[in-house]
């Protein structure tokens, strides 16, 4: 018959499979720290990748708007919302002339339809080529082409048929190029030239869509929706919103850094929410498993007491309860990383439209560190919870605990 040497690791083994409840209770105490951390941590870093990626993609740093329509173009933005509005394009003309703007841009807002119609009720983005800065960056990512007449730029999250194209008010038009995901509403939009925009109205009234007509007499008459510019560094962007609603009636201006500064903030409380909760419930976990691990080591004096007669040493009946905490955090650690994957990252857009705030995933490498930082955490819980116990159990008198209770 083969031999086979208990080492300590083996030992730790199966003793956790010789007490199935403590040893689950052990877990799942592990687990839920670990899920909590890992899930905590992979939420704070993908809204700070999805705050960063909207800055960047954006582009814009002032709004100017039709009055009362600043909180539409926000939610547009941020959310996705649907909407269209229009004002005199002679804002585009005055803003491009305020000192300290370094270059002004139009767009032109339209909605399609959720009917036999279109694909998909998407909002409809019309841009300048010869002024844009916006869109065409951001499509120089993907694509080096210029886009034609008729051809269109999609965001992210928007399907697209197998031939790429899809389907506007009884039209199909090519796809010429699917930008970068920004995190914000921009990525459920489509956007073309202000030619192609024209066509589309007119092919779609021409198909009967008489609810265009009011916005086939706006762009006629070269009404836009909103007028995007970059101002010059060394001019602060509040004084020239000012100075840009105290020259033109009728309009708001929205400083994007403001936009960007009150989601940073909201993403600063939450994270700060997320950091506390964390270090809250690791408090508790470590106050738990220290119980835990006191009335285990209580409740086994004397099985400790026949390993060392067995010529155990010290040294290692501690190790063996370390090992047996070390082994229960790594099960529960990963099992925690796990059911927070399962939570997390196939509902991402889902957890996007509820938090409404700019959420993007972040780099598998950055999610592979966070997974091994939270179950190396968990690992460690263990033993430092078992330390005091470990210490105990190894200062532990031979003779005397055997003679306990006679």
């Amino acid at each position: 018959m083969k031999k086979r040497v208990l080492n300590t690791g083996l030992l730790s083994l199966k003793n956790l499979k010789a007490k199935p409840v403590r040893t689950a209770c052990l877990v799942i105490v592990a687990a839920i720290l670990s899920c909590t951390l890992f899930g905590g941590s992979i939420l704070a870093l993908n809204l700070r990748q999805g705050l960063a990626a909207m800055t960047k993609r954006f582009g814009a740093d002032l709004m100017v708007v039709p009055a009362g329509t600043s909180e539409k173009a926000q939610s547009i933005l941020l959310r996705g919302a649907i909407s269209y509005f229009y004002f005199d394009a002679a804002v585009v003309d005055s803003v491009a002339r305020t000192e300290g703007i370094a270059c002004a841009s139009p767009q032109f807002f339209l909605t399609s339809l959720a009917e036999g119609c279109c694909d998909a009720m998407v909002q409809l983005i019309a841009y300048d080529p010869a002024t844009d800065f916006v869109v065409g960056p951001w499509m120089a990512e993907k694509y080096s082409g210029a886009v034609e007449d008729g051809q269109l730029v999609v965001g992210s999250r928007i399907t697209i048929r197998a031939d790429n194209t899809i389907r506007l008010l009884g039209h199909y038009y090519p796809v010429a190029a699917r930008l970068s995901n920004s995190a914000s509403g921009l990525d459920t939009s489509v956007f073309m030239t202000i030619d192609t925009m024209r066509l589309l109205i007119g092919r779609a009234r021409a198909e009967g869509y008489g609810f265009l007509a009011t916005q086939e007499k706006e762009m006629q008459r070269g009404a836009v929706s909103v007028v995007l510019a970059k101002t010059d560094p060394s001019v602060p962007s509040a004084r020239l919103a000012q100075t840009i609603d105290q020259e033109n009636a009728g309009v708001d201006v929205v400083v994007s850094q403001s936009i960007f500064a009150g989601i940073s903030k909201t993403l600063a409380g939450l994270t700060a929410y997320i950091h506390v909760f964390s270090l809250i419930l690791w408090v508790l976990a470590l106050v738990v498993l220290t119980a835990v691990f006191s009335l285990s080591v209580h409740e086994r004096k004397k099985e400790f007491a026949v390993l060392r007669i067995l010529g155990a040493t010290r040294k290692k009946l501690a190790g063996i309860l370390l090992g047996e905490s070390a082994l229960a955090g790594l099960a529960g650690g990963a099992a925690g990383v796990a059911l927070a994957s399962l939570a997390i990252f196939p509902f991402s857009t889902l957890i996007s439209e509820r938090l409404e705030l700019p959420y993007l995933d972040a780099p598998f490498l950055y999610i592979i560190l966070l997974a091994l930082g939270s179950l190396s955490l968990s690992v460690l819980t263990g033993p430092l919870a078992s330390l005091f116990s470990a210490l105990r159990i190894s200062r532990a008198e031979t003779y005397f605990t055997m003679r306990e209770g006679e």
